[in-house]
């Protein structure tokens, strides 16, 4: 039930230089003022969050909204209830908030009138500048004024660079807060005072993604990627930005447990859905990191006839729902990096047969998953877009990867005049451009993952085809990367890059020595048993086992993890963990396809650091059996030269038991808890 309670006040709040609002148990408390110039501040629990924080905005060619504004008008209402997704980590998320909108006036110039509006939940919150365009309709912005001024000292912060060539392909870092000069959100501190916090935000549409540039130690300022012409924002009619928003809470399962991001966009604007399919893949991907096979054509060309169909019988004789294929399509010759001109998206290679491929993955029950790489030349590919989900309607492909490689900075575009504009990945132009791709693939009934994304703000909720995303440094690191992803990585994007909605990291490397074990070789730098347990704690709706069939062959008992887990779920908690060090997720399987709905699974991972972990079983349904099936690491299990080492053993616990989950070196546990009553 969705409860409003409208409180318009003028005179005398007009009067006042503070308002606030609070989250509904009490907890967070967000205030703004007009003193000095428009201002806002948060508590947790009485305890500061972000002192005084400055609102606004500059203007090409317009006066500043910064100065000589003051509050004269105030309204307030509240909201509690529930809504439903048609895929995700949970089925049925509660929004309960508080809203305060503030309107911040120049009683001489009522073109500078707008307002903040601010939702208060029980995990963090979220605000927004609203400007109508009554007065002056368009406004380009050359910078936004907001700060985050983190309260206190020792404040902890895990990190990656902004505006880098590599755009959000980094390592995380863990530093105190004054070593991050630019940085990416989510960002995310464990303040001096104990309180846990992640600033992003939420419904980037139609504007510049948010970066946050440290000034004054301790005081980060919203920093908006820019158009090619050097301004941030292009806007008409006036603008509505995205939820400024930080997550809150007292550890940091907390923010694990978060589900703010989603309640901060719209409902879903698609209408039915069902054709979006949760699922998992193999693909024609792997080898070509690991250098056995090429995108390009040629002897060792891995997208053919032959291999897919080999693909898609394994993929329908092992439970998988399809079979990515890269490399399928004409301009991978060369160096494809740069060859964002010549790509076509419905020419395929001569030993590629596409309609013979769909017409063997329907009589074999797996589906071909398309893949459109742009290297990074947008018009080429929008010119050719249409023509392409035509092609793949046609030959009943339901999903596709596509990928926008090129540096930050270096997305090519041909402007009206025939020019070429060179614009970030994160920009208000990809912002819409990426927008636009999925608004006309939801036209063909197509569900988009896309790699080298704009990063994610929970737009998955208003178009539910936008299935997953890439957007951190992900598997492939592990076979080229200089370099691999550290034991560490995994942990650290639990508590960052998680935190803004899915990701397709290609977990399931069962082969850790192709280029040989040791610690300096590019390989994955985790045990086995931290791979299949990746399956649950990294969540992505469309989940790849990513080596070659033949590695899941040699190890059928680890395998068969990776058969039985979903990717839909009914419930997740967060149930342990420490920022970036470690952390333990238990979700119970949404009631899908051939899932009962009953049964539960658990993952957890660790850091370079040995662990042990107990867990309650209390998440379990009372009164009910289960069948605990455990891969552990082994006693003498470690990444560097000891991955493999697995136990795989059973027994029934209740609600009533607890675990102790022991850790390898980057190590980890997986456990499907099969409902036995």
């Amino acid at each position: 039930m969705r409860v409003f309670i409208p409180l318009l006040l003028a005179s005398p709040l007009a009067l006042a230089k503070t308002v606030s609002v609070s989250s509904p148990d009490g907890q967070i408390q967000i205030s703004l003022s007009d003193e000095g110039a428009p201002s806002y501040q948060v508590t947790f629990a009485g305890k500061p969050v972000i002192n005084s924080s400055k609102l606004g905005f500059y203007f090409k060619d317009e006066v500043p909204l910064r100065d000589d504004l003051v509050i004269t008008e105030t309204q307030t209402q509240s909201a509690d209830q529930s809504w439903q997704q048609p895929w995700g980590e949970q089925r049925l998320i509660r929004d309960n908030h508080n809203e305060l909108t503030v309107t911040f006036s120049d009683e001489s110039d009522a073109s500078r009138n707008y307002m903040v509006r601010v939702r208060a939940f029980n995990d963090g919150l979220g605000f927004r500048y609203e400007l109508e365009g009554k007065e002056r309709p368009d406004y380009q912005i050359t910078d936004e004024l907001t700060e985050f001024a983190l309260a206190g000292q020792n404040n902890e912060a895990l990190w990656i660079p902004a505006r880098g060539w590599n755009r959000y392909e980094y390592v995380y870092k863990r530093t105190d807060a004054s070593e991050a000069a630019h940085v990416h959100t989510p960002f995310t501190l464990k303040m001096g005072n104990g309180v846990h916090i992640s600033i992003h935000e939420a419904a980037l549409v139609d504007y510049a993604g948010m970066t946050l540039n440290q000034r004054r130690p301790g005081i980060f300022k919203a920093d908006l990627t820019p158009w090619s012409d050097g301004i941030a924002v292009k806007t008409e009619n006036g603008f509505t930005t995205p939820w400024r928003t930080i997550q809150i809470a007292d550890k940091a399962t907390g923010l694990l447990n978060s589900h703010l991001i989603l309640n901060l966009n719209e409902p879903n604007k698609l209408g039915d859905v069902s054709w979006v399919k949760p699922g998992k893949y193999v693909g024609i991907w792997w080898g070509m990191h690991i250098n056995e096979n090429t995108w390009g054509s040629g002897e060792t060309h891995g997208a053919t006839t032959e291999n897919t169909i080999e693909y898609l019988d394994f993929a329908a004789k092992y439970g998988f729902d399809g079979v990515l294929v890269e490399g399928w399509n004409q301009g991978w010759d060369g160096d494809w990096f740069f060859n964002g001109d010549v790509f076509s998206f419905t020419k395929s290679y001569d030993d590629f047969d596409l309609a013979a491929i769909a017409k063997h993955g329907e009589k074999v029950g797996a589906k071909l998953i398309g893949h459109h790489e742009t290297s990074g030349n947008v018009s080429n590919y929008r010119n050719q877009m249409e023509d392409a989900f035509k092609l793949y309607q046609k030959h009943g492909v339901s999903q596709i990867k596509t990928g926008y490689v090129a540096d930050g900075g270096n997305i090519k575009r041909i402007d009206e005049q025939g020019i070429a504009r060179y614009e970030w990945h994160d920009g208000q132009f990809m912002a819409n451009e990426y927008l636009y791709n999925i608004e006309l693939a939801a036209k063909y009934q197509l569900s988009i993952n896309t790699h080298e994304p704009i990063k994610d703000t929970g737009l998955r909720r208003t178009y539910p085809n936008w299935i997953t995303r890439e957007g951190s440094r992900g598997q492939e690191f592990n076979a080229w990367g200089t370099p691999p992803n550290p034991p560490a990585h995994t942990p650290m994007l639990a508590y960052t890059r998680m935190l803004a909605g899915p990701m397709d990291f290609t977990p399931g490397i069962f082969d850790m020595g192709f280029n040989g074990l040791g610690a300096d070789t590019n390989r994955p730098q985790t045990t086995l048993a931290k791979q299949l347990a990746l399956y649950v704690v990294l969540y992505s709706p469309v989940q790849m086992a990513a080596d070659l069939p033949r590695n899941y062959l040699a190890k059928p008992g680890a395998f068969q993890f990776i058969q039985d887990v979903p990717t839909d779920w009914e419930l997740s908690q967060a149930l342990a963990g420490e920022m970036g060090e470690y952390v333990v997720f238990a979700r119970k399987e949404r009631k899908r396809d051939h899932y009962s709905g009953n049964d539960w699974y658990l993952g957890a991972i660790t850091d370079g650091e040995a662990r042990k972990v107990d867990i309650k079983l209390d998440f379990l349904e009372p009164g009910k059996r289960f069948e605990a099936q455990i891969y552990a690491d082994g006693e003498d299990a470690e990444w560097v030269n000891n991955p493999y080492s697995m136990t795989i053993s059973k027994q029934v616990v209740t609600s009533k038991d607890q675990l102790t989950l022991k850790l390898a070196p980057s190590g980890g546990t997986a456990i499907r808890f099969k409902a036995l009553d």
